[in-house]
């Protein structure tokens, strides 16, 4: 997955049952998981998880089934890979989306 500019947005997608995998192949981006409890009235305030990975610092960030997550790209070029623990057929029927501002980690705190 690439955004065509930085502080791109794509959230919010979540599973019941599956997991995903995100591996940053170039770039850097700020992902934010939060776990989700009721899919049809999930909890606005429930906590977020935010990591950041880049190319300089790989690493692959797991996200379990029952969560729902997001990412921001930092830098240009940014290409994202998921992989997944389900098929695409399995997929579609466990797929959950929110608007991009349900959770809204994506702001820089002001120290």
């Amino acid at each position: 997955v690439s955004n065509h500019e930085p502080r791109f947005i794509r959230a919010w997608h979540g599973h019941e049952r599956e997991g995903k995998y995100a591996f940053v192949a170039s770039g850097a981006a700020l992902f934010a998981v939060v776990r989700v409890e009721d899919w049809s009235a999930p909890d606005l305030q429930a906590p977020i998880e935010r990591l950041v990975l880049s190319e300089d610092k790989p690493g692959v960030l797991a996200i379990p089934g029952g969560h729902a997550h997001g990412f921001m790209t930092l830098a240009p070029h940014t290409r994202v890979f998921f992989f997944s623990t389900a098929s695409l057929e399995e997929s579609g029927e466990d797929d959950y989306r929110f608007p991009h501002d349900t959770w809204n980690p994506w702001d820089v705190l002001p120290r």
